[in-house]
């Protein structure tokens, strides 16, 4: 008996479909694998971060950024809040770096006694808070902001205070949601 057997065009283009199909699916999984080990997916809550991020964006974070390299000055960084509000995740802006000094005085940031330049906001702030006096980081501690500086709880406060650098979950990378937003953070 004669087996019956599909033509060659036939064969080739289910080989291709089938190759196409297994190339797609490994894509996914590599993706998915590297989000899932280098990246977490965080929801911004509130307008700390406004004009930056908005309440219930959502972003990408990459924990693996500062596994190479330092936290930098500017940077936006997701990390657990100790003190008050201990474990409570919180997206801010890196002022002030390990052993700087840092003030507010006449609503304006300063860093090492000089006023801090190329800064993301350019808002006079009303409340300094802690920072109305001088504070000295400690050499694993930083200093962080909302981007809407008066309307933010960040590290002038006694609940959130300066950020170790062993409560830094990673750097904020990508907003994903919602898409019309979808783009590298800055």
């Amino acid at each position: 008996m004669r087996r019956y057997r599909k033509p060659y065009k036939e064969r080739v283009k289910l080989q291709l479909f089938t190759k196409f199909v297994m190339d797609l699916l490994f894509v996914v999984m590599l993706a998915y694998f590297i989000v899932l080990m280098f990246g977490m997916r965080f929801t911004i809550v509130g307008n700390s971060m406004n004009d930056t991020l908005v309440n219930e964006q959502v972003v990408l974070i990459n924990k693996a950024s500062y596994h190479f390299h330092e936290p930098m000055r500017y940077d936006l960084i997701l990390f657990k809040a100790s003190g008050v509000y201990e474990g409570k995740e919180y997206v801010k802006r890196i002022i002030g770096l390990p052993g700087e000094t840092i003030q507010i005085q006449d609503g304006k940031i300063t860093v090492n006694g000089m006023d801090l330049v190329n800064d993301i906001s350019d808002r006079y702030i009303l409340t300094p808070g802690l920072a109305s006096e001088v504070i000295t980081l400690a050499e694993n501690e930083y200093f962080v902001l909302g981007d809407n500086r008066n309307n933010s709880e960040d590290s002038r406060f006694y609940t959130i205070g300066n950020v170790k650098r062993e409560n830094i979950l990673g750097k904020v990378w990508i907003r994903i949601h919602p898409l019309d937003h979808f783009g590298i953070v800055k």
